[in-house]
């Protein structure tokens, strides 16, 4: 076991440890850090505590101190500078006629490199802009490219429920969302339907899953041939939430309207199953 803080350097970003040396700052304390990319600042999300070594990435790196108003007021200088580099590198991004988007701009606390995320539909040659950069800044300049779900989580804004961005208001970090999970939940396939306002598959898809899978266990699904009170039919529609099907009865004509029955109320001959074509897949694969 080894005794460890928590400390994260973006809100909502992945949470790392350091050893504090025995030093007990606060949640919410900003602490200076030694990194694998130099001297940072960050704050602490999880006070001192101790972890299994298998929890750990060696070599755990320490803290160097708690920070001092110097170090806050470096701070708020960087952050000054950062929005300064942001409107320099948009122009140089114009200047090389360079097919991205500038989302954010990092300075690293001891100054030692600036980084700079974008986006962009595909590869970028930026070594001329780099360079170009470098002149400018006298200083390490390391370009990253993110995707459009890191842009959503950075930049923020409000999803289509009306309420701010999960993945910038309380999500550390993403989960895997998929196309089986809209179709496990019954939901329309449409992308405007399933999708964020990143273009991604919503995040949301994610919470209740767990609870569609086990409902789906005990529930008859679309194409299931079941034995209710009124006779033997094929289920065509199936409401988890409610707990009812319709059911289109073997013993009524064929234009007649299906039956509705609630799932105690009927018992499974031989169960349906939810399928992903290829074809649906080809065509939201971009969602994922």
């Amino acid at each position: 076991m080894a005794e460890v803080i928590g400390v994260r350097f973006k809100d909502l970003g992945k949470i790392y440890y350091f050893d504090p040396v025995g030093k007990k700052p606060n949640n919410g304390d900003l602490v200076i850090v030694e990194t694998s990319r130099g001297i940072e600042c960050g704050e602490v999300a999880l006070e001192n505590h101790e972890v299994s070594e298998d929890q750990i990435v060696f070599p755990l790196k320490k803290m160097i101190r708690i920070a001092t108003k110097e170090d806050k007021k470096h701070l708020e200088k960087n952050k000054k500078k950062e929005k300064e580099a942001l409107k320099i590198c948009e122009k140089k991004i114009l200047e090389h006629k360079l097919s991205m988007k500038l989302v954010d701009v990092e300075y690293t606390f001891d100054n030692s490199k600036i980084l700079f995320y974008f986006t962009s539909d595909g590869r970028v040659d930026f070594r001329a802009l780099v360079k170009d950069l470098a002149s400018v800044f006298k200083t390490r300049i390391e370009l990253r490219q993110i995707g459009v779900r890191d842009e959503a989580k950075m930049l923020g804004g409000l999803g289509v429920c009306g309420k701010p961005f999960c993945c910038s208001s309380f999500l550390g970090e993403f989960q895997p969302v998929s196309i089986k999970m809209a179709k496990d939940q019954g939901l329309s396939l449409s992308p405007t339907k399933i999708s964020g306002t990143c273009g991604r598959l919503m995040c949301c898809l994610k919470y209740e899953e767990d609870a569609y899978i086990d409902m789906l266990k005990h529930t008859p699904k679309v194409g299931a041939i079941v034995k209710t009170p009124l006779g033997r039919g094929l289920v065509v529609e199936s409401n988890l939430l409610s707990s009812t099907l319709k059911v289109k009865m073997d013993n009524t004509p064929n234009d007649a309207a299906p039956q509705t029955f609630k799932v105690k109320d009927v018992k499974i001959i031989k169960d349906g199953y939810i399928k992903v074509n290829k074809q649906e897949l080809e065509e939201l694969k971009d969602l994922e």
